[in-house]
């Protein structure tokens, strides 16, 4: 079963193509990473995918709803944590966890508390007083008492330090991940993310350069190092990426045979983060 689905996606923001041919799925019970360069699409497609932005062109269903028609309805079961803060500076903590519970009928005021008392944000404060991670931690509170089916991050710990970005992912899986709930998340911090991943969606210039799962990546792209004598055996077999590291070389393939590799050569899986810039390392 799938969460949403997109396919063909087309935006246009005046002279600016930010989603072209687009193509997306969210399978029921997924993490998948959308990532990319600045300027990728890749906020333009959360945003259509909660509503936020109509497209173009395309389909777009998220659990069975057009978000820019039904949002209302869509943002029932959707919750969605933009790149920049969007909670009211000027409420206090109390006052924000009894307006949402009004407002939302998935919200549980209880387990948003429960969430708060394991952090350092404090009910009588105010949002603007808050520190970039508290004001996070609020938001991820907020999200946890909310019990809806899909959940897009859009770069979440941006500007939080490394003890808070872990935190956070930890939270994230122990108190969201489960019953078939999907998350999106988007973000420049690959290497923190990529262990945690089912699915990977690389994004360039509007178009979906690599949908996959995970599990088979491995199956699919290896890394090969080498002594660097055998840099031209290595380039003759057309790596997605080549290049000299203190060891020798090393390249990146897609499907080769290791049977042409040279036997000198040693072969791993590629990570999810060497194989983002074997691909898009170019395009940029």
């Amino acid at each position: 079963m799938n969460l949403a689905t997109a396919s063909g996606l087309r935006k246009r923001h005046g002279r600016v193509t930010a989603l072209d041919e687009f193509d997306l799925t969210v399978p029921s019970g997924s993490i998948v990473g959308l990532i990319g360069p600045n300027g990728s699409g890749k906020s333009t497609a959360l945003r259509s995918l909660t509503g936020l932005t109509p497209i173009d062109a395309g389909e777009l269903s998220v659990l069975g709803l057009d978000p820019y028609r039904q949002r209302t309805q869509l943002m029932r079961q959707v919750a969605y944590i933009a790149d920049v803060g969007t909670l009211p500076r000027w409420m206090r903590v109390s006052d924000l966890l009894r307006f949402v519970a009004g407002v939302h009928p998935a919200f549980d005021l209880a387990t948003a508390q429960r969430a708060l008392s394991r952090t350092d944000v404090r009910a009588t404060a105010k949002v603007r007083d808050l520190s970039k991670g508290m004001t996070v931690q609020l938001h991820l509170a907020l999200v946890m008492a909310t019990s809806t089916q899909l959940l897009i991050l859009d770069e979440p710990t941006l500007g939080l330090d490394l003890l808070y970005r872990q935190h956070f992912y930890e939270a994230l899986l122990q108190d969201y991940f489960a019953d078939g709930r999907s998350i999106i998340v988007s973000t420049h911090e690959l290497s923190e993310v990529e262990h945690i991943l089912t699915d990977v969606v690389f994004i360039n210039r509007g178009k979906a350069v690599l949908q996959a799962q995970t599990d088979s990546l491995a199956e699919r792209f290896v890394t090969v190092t080498a002594p660097e004598s055998q840099q031209e055996a290595l380039a003759a077999l057309q790596p997605l990426r080549l290049r000299r590291t203190l060891r020798g070389v090393e390249a990146i393939y897609d499907g080769i045979d290791p049977e042409r590799l040279p036997a000198e050569s040693q072969q791993r899986p590629s990570d999810i983060s060497s194989l983002f810039v074997a691909l898009l390392g170019g395009e940029s």
